[in-house]
């Protein structure tokens, strides 16, 4: 069997409070005709990524809704996992070769994972390239597959959307973050849209007091009060975190008190991790004021909601984004955020709703000297922008388009696939 990851027992009625009892009651209702099927989310990481932040959650809640689900895991190796990192960047549009001995090694780690696949599942949810040939390697199991899609495919590499897109093809249906991601040839029996999630009550994203902000920003080496720029981030270089620190060292000309903290995770299925990591440390160089962490310096949830709350200003300068779920954190905890204009960036902050939205490092720029120069401003859009999070972005309103699709899928009434809709 797939390795199955263990989920703490979830409440539905906790996030009422938050999410409002409405989205309580229509959850209920949506989740009654589905009551004891069985739903099953694979993906390749339980810590690191945006999947491995939702899928807790999302599995915790499914169960108390009345659903018998799983959330389990493919193993990899190194060389798996550098595969499928050069088919994630290739998919967000790098020029990236997937030569046939690339092409071989997949495949027969595909065909592993599939010999090692067991159980009767009404609905499987595929998460991202990793897993997607699980389908296509098992076209007689049964219930309903659905390939869940968290990378932006806007400029896709052909070569490489050409060896994913059959494989995609053979699910049900495919869920993506937006309808620009979806690739004009892909085939599918159906399309959803569904925007990732933040979990309000996770230690993440709960309430904290401001002495424990102070200790814990004391205790990383940074000072509580004085200015502080955030990115919280894979070590990627889709993140730009070389142009975070030149935006940085920008606005430090003009207001020298500023900070910066760069806060990253590594993820077991992201092998290229370190070496961005150690390339950042050497860009960086000996600045007190720059500091640079990872979950492997004790740099956990409560930390990261530390730094998130502790900030005045958010950058996520992301060259290509599939969501971000970095920017509904600060923007549930009341910070105004910086965005590259590019992904599910957009889709969260607004137009100038709830931050600044950016092409180029001297426009970043610009907008973090406004931001931290203007108090007023940091709170009305801090406050705009938890505003926008509650209504579109808690776990609660995912929780809701998966039983709409599930619904779908088990009736045919195309009139309940979700479609993405901001309000």
């Amino acid at each position: 069997m797939l390795e199955e990851v263990k989920v703490p027992p979830l409440s539905l009625e906790a996030y009422g409070e938050v999410a409002g009892e409405e989205a309580v009651s229509e959850i209920r209702r949506l989740a009654e005709p589905l009551r004891g099927a069985r739903i099953l989310h694979v993906n390749a990481t339980k810590f690191g990524g945006g999947v491995a932040e939702i899928l807790p959650t999302l599995t915790g809640l499914m169960r108390d809704v009345g659903l018998e689900a799983e959330w389990r895991l493919m193993p990899g190796n190194d060389q798996f996992f550098n595969v499928t990192k050069l088919v994630h960047n290739g998919l967000q549009g790098m020029d990236v070769s997937l030569d046939q001995a690339k092409r071989h090694t997949y495949d027969e780690a595909s065909r592993r994972f599939a010999d090692a696949f067991e159980g009767d599942y009404d609905y499987v949810v595929i998460h991202d390239p990793q897993p997607a040939a699980l389908r296509s390697l098992r076209p007689n199991a049964t219930g309903k597959w659905v390939w869940r899609c968290h990378i932006d495919l806007t400029a896709a590499n052909p070569d490489v959307w050409g060896f994913v897109r059959p494989m995609v093809e053979a699910y049900d249906a495919a869920i993506f973050t937006l309808p620009d991601y979806v690739m004009p040839d892909l085939r599918v029996g159906v399309l959803a849209f569904i925007p990732p999630s933040i979990d309000p009550l996770s230690p993440k994203n709960m309430p904290l007091e401001s002495a424990l902000l102070d200790d814990v920003l004391f205790r990383l080496g940074v000072d509580p009060h004085r200015p502080l720029l955030l990115q919280v981030s894979r070590f990627d270089p889709w993140k730009d975190p070389k142009g975070v620190i030149q935006v940085y060292r920008a606005v430090k000309r003009e207001i020298p008190d500023v900070q910066l903290s760069l806060v990253g995770s590594m993820a077991s299925d992201d092998p290229e991790g370190w070496r961005i990591y150690r390339d950042i440390l050497r860009y960086a160089g000996q600045d007190p004021d720059l500091t640079i962490m990872t979950n492997l310096d004790g740099v956990g949830a409560l930390e990261v909601n530390a730094f998130q709350r502790a900030s005045d200003v958010v950058l996520q300068k992301s060259l290509r984004e599939g969501f971000g779920l970095t920017v509904s954190e600060a923007l549930w905890k009341g910070v105004p955020v910086v965005g590259g204009k590019v992904g599910g960036i957009p889709m969260q902050i607004g137009d100038d709703v709830a931050g600044r939205l950016v092409t180029t490092n001297e426009q970043a720029t610009r907008a973090c000297l406004e931001l931290l120069r203007n108090d007023g401003l940091r709170t009305s859009l801090g406050e705009a922008g938890k505003e926008r999070v509650r209504r579109n972005f808690l776990s609660t309103r995912n929780l809701r388009d998966y039983l709409l699709l599930f619904n779908a899928l088990r009736t045919g009434d195309a009139s309940l696939v979700p479609q993405g809709t901001i309000v």
